[in-house]
């Protein structure tokens, strides 16, 4: 049995509540939270121990592991505390906000050989699972473009008001919405060499971005565009998707189904055939003990937990494989704000003769490619 506490009890707090303790192999042990309100709720009619900080609750109760879904900015200090004190961690997306802090706690976890995952719940939905074993299968070919998008009615108003819109807080609309398709461009492609045509757009928020535009560059000529906004009211709620094209064939994904085009000319994997194929999420995911949002939110649990009890540290939303979408994060950072952007040579007249003064990003690239 892992005896597991949990700190913030908002949306993402509850429902992993719910999922946690009705996993069969999970001791919900103790929860955390600021707000005395929720705590005397949730002590009067569950009989949880409650503490208002998670210090407090690894004190309180005997903890094997800690799920953290607080608001982004307590991720690194909170996830860090537990990893000094032995325990498993599961933090919810976005891993971090600083990509030091990411990196630091994914080798802090692996030195201490600690299991941990970040909610990347995507990565258990059947048909993007689907979509990766066609990819990684050759069915579509060499790929070579990717399309990645995310869409949704979270902002629509001018407003500022929340965690999620201050942009030392939530990040905005980058780390909340557009991390998810980049979590997933990451999974299927690895991480870019670097992110150009990056935008930034605020159309409600005061203070962050509610739009994200950026081309992903690979090697091999390889690319992928990402789209994402939460201010699009024709949607009901958040939509991601993905289409991929490959010299072979195309594949179209969401959550719902997966749509593949394949050539005359493709290898055939079992159970398709050239031309289009569409197959149904439900048909490609396994049954779960407990459902609530979507399957992929207790698989992902399970996961977790599996993983606790054999021991194994790698796994599909670990720490490092979060830390990869961080740093793909801070390189669309660096080019939307200038950081990383190319600039022309300048020529220079000294009065004696021309020379070409180049930038030092071309040195710092022309180092890059060569490594």
């Amino acid at each position: 049995m892992v005896r597991v506490g949990l700190a913030g009890l908002g949306k993402m707090g509850l429902s992993h509540l719910a999922i946690f303790r009705a996993h069969p192999d999970v001791e919900v042990a103790a929860v955390c939270d600021p707000t005395g309100y929720v705590r005397s709720v949730l002590g009067k009619y569950t009989g949880l121990v409650t503490t208002a900080s998670m210090e407090a609750m690894v004190e309180v109760a005997d903890l094997d592991a800690v799920v953290i879904a607080t608001p982004t900015h307590m991720h690194s200090d909170m996830v860090g505390a537990a990893l000094e004190r032995g325990l498993h961690v599961f933090c919810e997306k976005p891993f971090c906000l600083d990509v030091a802090d990411a990196e630091r706690l994914a080798q802090l976890a692996r030195d201490r050989e600690l299991v941990t995952q970040v909610g990347y719940h995507n990565r258990y939905v059947g048909a993007f699972a689907e979509a990766k074993r066609l990819v990684e299968a050759g069915a579509i070919g060499r790929l070579t473009h990717v399309l990645a998008e995310a869409y949704g009615p979270v902002v629509l108003k001018e407003q500022g008001t929340t965690w999620r819109s201050r942009k030392a807080a939530g990040g905005g609309c980058l780390y909340d919405y557009a991390a998810h398709p980049l979590n997933l461009v990451n999974w299927y492609l690895g991480e870019p060499r670097f992110a150009t045509g990056s935008v930034l757009n605020r159309v409600f928020s005061a203070e962050t971005d509610d739009e994200v535009l950026t081309t992903l560059r690979y090697d091999d000529q390889v690319s992928a565009q990402v789209s994402v906004s939460w201010s699009d009211e024709s949607q009901r709620k958040m939509t991601t998707r993905l289409t991929l094209w490959g010299t072979q064939g195309r594949i179209f994904v969401d959550r719902q189904e997966i749509q593949v085009y394949l050539r005359d000319t493709a290898s055939v994997p079992q159970g398709y055939r050239t031309g289009w194929n569409v197959k149904y999420t439900t048909e490609l995911t396994d049954p779960v003990w407990f459902y609530l949002r979507g399957e992929e939110y207790s698989a992902q649990v399970a996961d977790f937990v599996d993983r606790i009890g054999q021991g194994r540290v790698e796994g599909v939303n670990d720490f490092a494989s979060a830390a990869v979408t961080d740093r793909t994060i801070a390189k669309l950072v660096d080019d939307a704000t200038g950081a990383s952007v190319p600039r022309p040579p300048v020529v220079v007249d000294t009065g004696r003769r021309r020379r070409l003064r180049l930038p030092r990003w071309f040195d710092r690239t022309r180092k890059a490619a060569a490594a």
